[in-house]
Formats: C-alpha cells, structure tokens, sequence
C-alpha cells in the first residue's frame, strides 16, 4: 500500500506524518524520520483491528502548493 509521507523540519529534527492514517513520526535525518515513520504505520496495521484501520483511514490525500499575499 502506498501512503503519503510529509515531513518537515523541527528544530534540530524532523517530523513526519501520514495524513491518511494520521500517524506521526520524527528522526534526526529526512530519511530517518521517514524510516521511522514507516515503521510506525507497519505496526499500526500490525495491530489496529479492521474497525480502527477503516475509521482512520482517509481516502483520497493531495498535497500541493497554493500562492498567498503577505503584507
């Protein structure tokens, strides 16, 4: 299953998160915050029942840009 990952910087760090399970993760690098993520999900389906996975579960995710004025 593919999910989408979103991670960002946070402070001396980085956080990531899955917005279709809403499950969140950090790490010292990108790539261990987003390692750590996806060990977060796999125990998450691991041991969610088929109810939590189906009330948590989002649909369809877009992440895109949008352009505002500031000031």
């Amino acid at each position: 299953m593919k999910l989408t990952a979103i991670i960002e910087r946070e402070g001396d760090g980085y956080r990531s998160l899955c917005p279709e399970i809403d499950v969140a993760s950090q790490g010292d690098t990108i790539e261990a915050a987003r390692d750590n993520l996806q060990e977060a999900l796999e125990l998450f389906f691991e041991t969610a029942s088929p109810e939590e996975i189906k009330h948590r579960l989002h649909g369809e995710v877009f992440v895109t840009q949008v352009e505002v004025a500031v000031g």
